[in-house]
């Protein structure tokens, strides 16, 4: 089962992912879409943590970020 973050929570996890990982968030947005085709939250998080050592709460955020924005360009 999946934690829910809040927004603060969400922003202040992407906030930290360029110092943790010494990549920018929009790079990894764009690692998320050159990826694997996969339709599962939880799928893509999975695979985002094994192929790129990520702890949860990042590949989450990373995740939930590129959903948000994907869902954005749509309306």
């Amino acid at each position: 089962m999946s934690q829910t973050f809040s927004d603060e929570t969400h922003q202040n996890l992407l906030s930290r992912i360029p110092h943790c990982t010494g990549r920018e968030v929009s790079d990894w947005l764009r690692t998320v879409d050159e990826g694997p085709a996969l339709f599962r939250f939880e799928e893509k998080v999975s695979w985002l943590r094994g192929e790129h050592e990520l702890s949860y709460g990042h590949a989450k955020a990373i995740i939930h970020e590129h959903d948000l924005r994907r869902a954005a360009r749509h309306l």
